[in-house]
């Protein structure tokens, strides 16, 4: 775990810093004086041309290790300083990485003459980096530290054999340590977790000094002590009955709809509050942690006309160090070799094919088929990559070859071409747009019809994500100022409303902080109808002048007809405006059945809007299940789910998909 990161000057100004654990300023400082003004470490160290992190020697004062970089020509120095137990493999990376990014976007403040403050919003850039890095290792669990072992001699009331002291080794380190508070005599104390006994023994309790032989066996012992607890009386009414043997669990019915019998009705809601209380008594004040501020600007931008859209940041992010890599390759590079680019893994599969050749079929039959399985492991679908072979298939024949670059620069754009026509459809998605025409009609016509609150369901198989992805969707919203009611109609799966309870807190403690929007919760419960309950939620959202109303449905397989068949009442009854689902990045050639059946889901005439893909921040560039569902459907990719915070959505980038797809 990193437990600092600072960026400062060679004159000791700090420009930007990151702490995760207090780390005292002498540290730093003896870098600073060792290394670069005494340099006692690596002499000429201070005169050292931009040399790589991996390059410069590690730094060690006290209990910690320190990285560090620098920047000859602006005056820089980059620090991370991290616990010497730890081993961090890619704090070198993370180094080079934030040099490059930081000089990228601060270059032309740091150039300007007597500059000793620089404005600059590098929290976003950094936490992406050391998220992306974290993750890219395998984490076999928290560190390993050495344990010291107690060799304190036991006590002289202990009786019996003890056994050795354990050995001292690498254990794991201890998150939660055991308290006593009892007294003992020792000059160790022991930890007795076990507090079902008195902690001042009863009379019964103790025992007698044995006048038989020294050499009575443990058994004796044991036997002995096992009397004398019988004896006592309290011992006796503090055992516990013998258990009844247990009963059958009693089986719930439940009706075509999904629904339970009236009987166990109360069985299942477990959304009520206690009574007597009010929901935050319920749950006590106390044990609610403090909800995380997210700072707007760290994954959307504000337009000239107030809106609050969502921005790429990891695409930025991946442009600058790309840029930068390229500027460091040699000129000779790209010329002469196709295998060093970014599309290496594709464009290799035309190094038989030499320059001033005509393209014909025969010569593509070949690469066809390794870009073919090159897209399966990226969890493409095979229709959607037989269709994007085609598409760069046709592009490519007829062509006269005129060098690698000119191949390469032709794939890129002829895949592109291909994913931009399946990951982009004929009709746009303005979702502000469509809420702002919907909720406020005379601004934009004045024949448009009354005002009526926007109404957006989400639906999707078990466990993808709808209810997290439904709150960073309400907290998106209500960057907008949108009034937002959230529907809990997921009346099947234990502590759904719970869930979306503790998301509402959450999110309107962050709208008052910010004061922007409103949010409220609307519930009925468990074993109910949940086309009902969405459109009585959409009715008191149109009394109370609510702009959005989302609602979180329950999860159901999409090969199971009957589950699937409620979906059409759903859609009869709610008539929502925007109908999305919420897939898995990582759910693989299944997500094209998935698409199709929940889209085929809500009867004539209605199908699905958008899609919502998940946990894209689990798969790295395995990404191909957004482009097989978008062409099973050709309903567009709407938002992609990057984390587990309520700013962790982003929107669909065609350029970063292909990088992702070619790498």
């Amino acid at each position: 775990m990193l437990d600092s990161f600072e960026i400062l000057t060679t004159s000791g100004v700090v420009l930007w810093s990151r702490s995760y654990d207090l780390v005292a300023p002498s540290i730093i400082n003896g870098l600073i004086r060792d290394v670069f003004i005494e340099e006692r470490v690596l002499p000429g160290a201070s005169a050292a041309d931009d040399a790589s992190a991996a390059r410069n020697p590690l730094y060690k004062k006290d209990k910690y290790t320190l990285k560090w970089t620098s920047v000859k020509d602006l005056g820089l120095i980059f620090v991370a300083v991290y616990q010497s137990l730890l081993q961090l493999s890619w704090i070198d990376k993370l180094l080079d990485n934030i040099k490059t990014l930081f000089i990228d976007l601060y270059s032309d403040q740091l150039r300007k003459p007597h500059t000793s403050v620089v404005e600059c919003d590098f929290d976003a850039y950094f936490d992406q980096q050391l998220r992306e890095l974290e993750g890219s290792v395998d984490n076999r669990g928290p560190p390993l530290r050495l344990q010291e072992t107690d060799f304190t001699p036991p006590s002289s009331s202990d009786t019996g054999d003890e056994p050795p002291p354990p050995i001292p080794g690498l254990l794991q380190a201890s998150t939660k340590p055991l308290h006593s508070n009892a007294t003992s005599t020792d000059a160790t104390p022991i930890p007795t977790p076990d507090t079902s006994r008195p902690t001042t023994p009863l009379v019964g309790h103790l025992l007698s000094g044995s006048a038989g032989p020294k050499g009575t066996s443990r058994r004796a012992k044991k036997a002995a002590a096992l009397s004398a607890n019988i004896s006592s009386g309290e011992e006796t009414s503090r055992r516990k009955p013998k258990p009844t043997k247990p009963t059958s669990k009693k089986l719930r019915k439940w009706d075509a709809d999904g629904v339970a019998d009236e009987d166990d009705e109360k069985t299942l809601d477990y959304s009520a509050t206690s009574p007597g209380g009010e929901e935050g008594e319920a749950l006590g004040e106390t044990a609610r942690a403090a909800v995380e501020d997210i700072r707007p600007e760290t994954f959307g931008t504000r337009t000239g006309k107030g809106q609050f859209v969502l921005k790429d940041l990891d695409n930025e992010v991946h442009s600058i160090l790309q840029g930068a890599n390229a500027k460091k390759a040699p000129a000779t590079t790209a010329s002469t070799s196709v295998l060093g680019s970014s599309l290496g893994a594709i464009s290799g599969l035309f190094r038989n094919i030499v320059g001033g050749k005509v393209l014909t079929k025969a010569d593509l039959d070949k690469p066809m088929r390794g870009i073919e399985e090159h897209l399966l492991k990226k969890n493409v679908a095979r229709e959607a990559a037989v269709r994007l072979c085609e598409g760069v298939e046709r592009e490519l024949i007829g062509i006269k070859t005129g060098s690698f670059e000119s191949v390469e620069a032709t794939i890129r754009t002829s895949m592109e071409s291909s994913l931009r026509k399946i990951l982009t459809p004929t009709t746009s998605l303005d979702l502000l747009r469509a809420i702002t025409s919907t909720t406020s009609p005379f601004a934009l016509t004045p024949l448009a019809p009354s005002r009526r609150p926007y109404v957006i369901s989400i639906v999707g198989v078990n466990g993808v994500g709808k209810s997290t992805n439904l709150s960073k969707l309400a907290f998106f919203l209500l960057q907008n100022d949108f009034k937002i009611l959230i529907a809990a109609c997921d009346t099947f799966r234990s502590g759904a409303v719970e869930q979306l309870r503790v998301h509402a807190r959450n999110l309107k403690e962050l709208a008052q902080r910010e004061g922007r929007g409103e949010v409220e919760l609307f519930e009925k419960g468990y074993g109910k109808d949940a086309a009902n309950i969405a459109k009585d939620a959409v009715a008191y959202a149109a009394a109370y002048r609510f702009d959005v109303v989302l609602i979180d449905t329950a999860g159901r397989r999409h090969n199971d007809a009957r589950l699937m068949s409620n979906l059409e009442k759903f859609a009869q009854l709610a008539q929502p405006d925007q109908i999305f689902m919420v897939g898995e990045a990582l759910v693989g050639s299944d997500s094209v059945a998935q698409a199709r059946n929940f889209n085929a889901a809500f009867g004539a005439g209605r199908h699905l809007d958008g899609f919502i893909i998940s946990k894209c921040d689990t798969v790295g560039d395995m990404v191909g299940s957004l482009v097989s569902m978008v062409h099973a459907t050709g309903i567009p990719v709407v938002f992609l789910g990057v984390g587990q915070h309520y700013g962790d959505l982003r929107t669909l980038n065609v350029g970063w998909a292909v990088d992702m797809l070619m790498s």
